[in-house]
């Protein structure tokens, strides 16, 4: 989205917001030279020195916890599956095992005692709780220990916003369920396009709208990662029970935004709801092709306006529809002049594939690049003025 060089093997050494000719800007100081920016984000881990330059609170719990994670490569007479299991011994499930790719194993361990130990004592207690199976551990790519720390940062700007966090230096929790990284990539899918419109266009005010909805969901993740790490010391049932019920915030995939803000409005038309996520559907040129995934056909980067019913909106002539694209899904014979691609219809993803999709009575969608639903109804200027006119 952004179109800019990467540079490798840089460490920064301090950043802060500057002024250039009465404009805000980012100085970033490496060893060998000074970046003066219009932006910068901070995505440098949980020991963030962007966070601490600009001295951001890192606010949290810190309970007494090590997990042990073992990637290893195992000869063992347990009937291996493709799914995580969790082992239980005297009423704690405090193992996990996760098959990963090439055939090696994942193991996340917690000892009784909380305490940490070394790769040879979490072996045996990975043996201990595989009893009476036989687990002989024929070579390791990484052991590491994790101390559990909770913890969100009070806000994710600079005082001007001109330095943005994101990923673990914005937010950190417990290891289980991968949450972390699924965050971290969802940091940066909602970052990228608000930036883009904001060093490209100038659209700075949009940028706020990115700490309102991911600090909110952050705040979420540690919620049910700190209650998935603490069910390990109760039973496998409890444990797995908690994931089955977590599993929209564990995958990233089901969560949802706040719905009357500047960047989602509207009501629901059909299976399409302002604040989630886009459900992906087939696109038909005529009743007998097989259809285009939505995800896969579209360009990210722009917002899409989907005319379900072959209505127009009048784009204006304002420097922000250059970042607006309008689909017809209509199958309407007369041409619609603001739509760039006609499609005849719609149908589902999945098993209710036979099912027409369901669109309420709205008269148009508006996806936001990061392919959830911002809008649905009538008034799609009156959106996109509250988008960019903030």
């Amino acid at each position: 989205m952004l179109d800019v060089p990467c540079h490798h093997n840089h460490e920064a050494l301090g950043i802060e917001e500057c002024s250039v000719n009465g404009e805000d800007y980012v100085r970033t100081t490496f060893a060998d030279k000074v970046v003066i920016s219009k932006y910068a984000v901070g995505a440098d881990g949980a020991r963030s020195m962007v966070r601490n330059a600009l001295q951001i609170p890192f606010e949290g719990d810190k309970p007494n916890m090590n997990w042990h994670v073992l990637d290893t490569f195992i000869d063992t007479d347990f009937p291996c599956c493709p799914e995580i299991i969790t082992f239980q011994v005297n009423g704690q499930a405090r193992i996990s095992w996760i098959p990963r790719e090439r055939g090696m194993a994942r193991f996340y361990t917690l000892l009784e005692d909380n305490s940490r130990a070394d790769q040879a004592r979490i072996e045996e207690e990975i043996r201990q709780f595989l009893a009476p199976h036989r687990v002989d551990f024929k070579a390791t790519e990484w052991f590491s220990i994790f101390e559990i720390k909770e913890r969100v940062a009070r806000t994710y700007f600079s005082p001007k916003q001109r330095v943005v966090l994101a990923g673990d230096s914005a937010h950190i929790h417990a290891v289980n369920g991968g949450q972390g990284l699924n965050t971290g990539q969802a940091d940066a899918f909602a970052l990228a396009w608000r930036l883009a419109l904001a060093v490209k266009s100038g659209y700075h005010g949009v940028l706020q709208s990115y700490e309102d909805e991911r600090l909110a969901t952050a705040r979420g993740v540690i919620d049910v990662a700190a209650k998935l790490v603490r069910s390990t010391v109760k039973t496998a049932q409890e444990y797995v029970e908690l994931i089955e019920k977590n599993a929209n915030y564990i995958t990233g995939m089901g969560v949802t935004y706040e719905n009357n803000t500047s960047v989602i409005q509207g009501s629901p038309a059909g299976i399409f709801v302002p604040g989630h996520r886009t459900p992906d559907v087939y696109l038909h040129t005529n009743e007998s092709d097989e259809g285009q995934r939505l995800y896969a056909t579209r360009s990210y980067g722009k917002f899409l306006v989907i005319s379900l019913r072959g209505a127009t909106w009048d784009p204006p002539s304002a420097p922000w529809a250059e970042w607006v694209e309008t689909w017809d899904v209509s199958g309407k014979s007369g041409p619609n002049p603001e739509a760039v691609r006609h499609f005849a219809s719609m149908s589902n993803v999945g098993v209710t594939n036979d099912k027409p999709v369901g669109t309420g009575d709205a008269d148009f969608v508006v996806i936001r690049p990061d392919m959830y639903t911002g809008y649905a109804g009538g008034d799609v200027r009156g959106y996109f003025e509250k988008v960019f006119g903030q």
